[in-house]
């Protein structure tokens, strides 16, 4: 009787020890970061693809040094974009004009805009602004990585449509949440299919 107490005894603290480990909050102060991706060269269309020029506001990228690191680099996709006669759609923050975005990369007159929040297909036009033009891939650039950038993606992949994402116009307010947007990019079901990480000089159109 002795022995089936002790043996049962055993069997419970196992059970215990293995149930401890395989606690997923546990092991969060242990988790390493995945190795860096490889970026992509990609050539696309201009007459098929859009670029998204997501939220480049002062509220938010112009007090956010990270962001303001990715202008120089935005200023020249979009200007390529623009000599390619790539259609190019700008997302707003609340309470702001397409006149607020950050000089260095402000819209043109003809160049539509959306206001919305981290999803910039919910609750606008901007899927019917990308069909009507037979848009079927997006660039997807601004901030914050994890919000715009990442929802507004997903929301193109999950309307059928293909994503590209220079990582050099994509910020947030610190690396960790620019490098967990992009491991989604990576693994996420079916958006990690449809998305290509690159960065602004690596696009060919």
């Amino acid at each position: 009787m002795m022995w089936k107490s002790f043996v049962a005894a055993a069997f419970l603290a196992s059970f215990a020890v293995s149930a401890h480990a395989a606690n997923i909050v546990d092991e969060w102060a242990s988790v390493k970061a995945p190795a860096a991706p490889e970026l992509k060269s990609v050539t696309v269309d201009p007459k098929t693809t859009a670029l998204l020029m997501l939220d480049f506001m002062p509220a938010n990228c112009g007090k956010n040094e990270r962001c303001l690191a990715t202008l120089p680099a935005m200023k020249a996709l979009l200007a390529r974009a623009r000599a390619a006669k790539m259609p190019v759609v700008y997302s707003l923050i609340a309470n702001t004009t397409p006149a607020d975005v950050l000089k260095d990369v402000a819209p043109l007159p003809d160049e539509p805009s959306v206001l919305a929040g981290p999803d910039k297909f919910l609750r606008t036009d901007l899927e019917k602004i990308l069909k009507d033009k037979g848009i079927t891939t997006v660039i997807t650039v601004g901030t914050a990585s994890n919000g715009a950038v990442l929802f507004t993606a997903a929301g193109a992949v999950f309307r059928g449509m293909n994503v590209i994402v220079p990582v050099d116009g994509m910020s947030a307010r610190d690396a960790y949440a620019e490098l967990s947007t992009v491991f989604t990019f990576t693994s996420a079901p079916q958006v990690s299919a449809k998305s290509t990480l690159t960065k602004s000089d690596m696009i060919k159109f």
